[in-house]
């Protein structure tokens, strides 16, 4: 056999030749690495070469359901009744009656004005009465003397005509002095001032000792009437001829409600349901609007005049509309609404959808989408349309990690937002709402 030498030993020469073990046992190892570096080349070729599989998106099965058509609107709260406590007559006030704050009913004294004047004005027309009465006695006398003498011809007729012109006369003048004892005594009894209507007072612009003059620009305070409460909402009015056909039940959807929800500046919504009680009549020429008016309860006095709250109504109900997950409708450059609907051999396909409105989180879709489509709500950033994928129960990508960071978690296209049997808290409607 002739001698294998290594590279080493062939540069070194004959001299340099290896014992025979050691060069078998050097070529061995030699074909032992020679494999494994053949063996994980070929290994990485076969990864490389296999396919990757299908990306994981959450869907949605699209159902029908009913969608109540809510309308949200921002209103103002104002007093069903208000009145301005003004002077009727002049005078200086010397006590104030009532406590500010509190709630005062109607025919209550809230002032008292100085009456010394008007006491004796009364006084006066009193009197003046009473001499026109005297008077009619006398005239009436003495018409009744000159009659039974016109009748024993004793006394002309002219005289006797003289005497019941000056009887009726002086009964003429009792009338005019009981009218000014009349006038006197409304002149005195307005120096106590009375609350005209039940209500919460506010506080007192004048104190004791201060003039006040009849029909003053300026009131002493206000009374307002806080149970009911009145809520006023502007409303455009091509929208309130279609609330109107709601409500009256002439809409294609059925007849809607006049219940309301309050929803108050923090948030929360009043525990108190109101009713929308009148629309106005004219439209605004500035804005084209119409002032719609409900009527709110509110015997705890939780609301004050003036809040800005917003109104829900329930104008109608969509029957059997398609409500999608918000999450699962994407916009085009163009603006055009579309979504991803996994079809036949789990293929994606890119659907052009029209809207009609928003609901809560939710889409309502008018045209784009049928029940039993299957809609991608979840992983929508990992696939592109004819892309075969592997649709997962929504929800289910975000537990085993796949979803990402901060995606919305996908609901069931039949699972709309929860919505209160009295009223659905939906945004202000959109596209062909109201």
């Amino acid at each position: 056999m002739s001698k294998i030498l290594t590279p080493c030993a062939r540069a070194a020469g004959p001299r340099a030749s290896m014992p025979r073990p050691a060069a078998l046992s050097l070529l061995v190892a030699f074909a032992a690495v020679l494999a494994a570096v053949l063996a994980a080349g070929c290994g990485e070729k076969k990864t490389a070469a296999a396919a990757p599989a299908p990306p994981e998106v959450g869907v949605v099965i699209v159902a029908t359901q009913d969608a109540p058509l809510a309308l949200e609107l921002p209103g103002r709260l104002s007093a069903s009744q208000v009145a301005e406590i003004r002077p009727q007559v002049s005078g200086i006030v010397q006590k104030r009656l009532f406590e500010e704050g509190t709630t005062v009913r109607a025919g209550q004294a809230l002032y008292q004005l100085d009456a010394a004047s008007y006491e004796a004005e009364r006084a006066r027309a009193a009197a003046a009465l009473q001499k026109a009465e005297a008077q009619v006695a006398v005239a009436r006398t003495r018409a009744e003397r000159d009659a039974e003498l016109l009748k024993a011809d004793a006394l002309s007729r002219q005289s006797a005509d003289d005497s019941a012109s000056a009887l009726r006369q002086a009964q003429a003048d009792v009338a005019v002095a009981r009218a000014a004892l009349d006038a006197a005594r409304v002149q005195l009894d307005r120096t106590r001032i009375a609350a005209p209507i039940s209500g919460r007072i506010e506080v007192s612009t004048v104190t004791a000792g201060a003039l006040v003059t009849a029909n003053q620009t300026q009131a002493l305070t206000t009374v307002q009437q806080l149970d009911p409460m009145h809520v006023d909402i502007v409303q455009s009015s091509a929208e309130i001829l279609q609330l109107r056909r709601q409500l009256e039940g002439e809409g294609p959807n059925g007849q809607g409600s006049r219940q309301i929800r309050v929803v108050l500046e923090d948030g929360t919504v009043y525990a108190r349901p109101g009713t929308l009680q009148v629309s106005g009549v004219t439209v605004d020429r500035g804005t084209g609007a119409v002032t719609l008016r409900a009527v709110v309860p509110n015997p705890q006095g939780m609301l004050m005049p003036g809040m800005v709250v917003r109104a829900q109504l329930l104008a109608g109900v969509d029957r059997d509309a398609i409500v999608v997950p918000q999450q699962g409708v994407t916009r085009s450059p163009t603006g055009e609404a579309t979504a991803l609907v996994v079809g036949e051999g789990n293929k994606t396909e890119l659907r052009r959808l029209v809207l009609k409105r928003a609901m809560g989180n939710q889409w309502v879709v008018a045209s784009g989408l049928k029940p039993g489509d299957k809609l991608a709500v979840e992983g929508l950033q990992r696939v592109r349309p004819n892309q075969v994928v592997t649709p997962v129960p929504a929800g289910a990508g975000k537990k085993k990690g796949g979803e990402q960071p901060g995606a919305p978690a996908g609901g069931g296209a039949a699972s709309a937002a929860s919505v209160p049997a009295s009223m659905a808290a939906s945004g202000p409607a959109s596209g062909g709402s109201l």
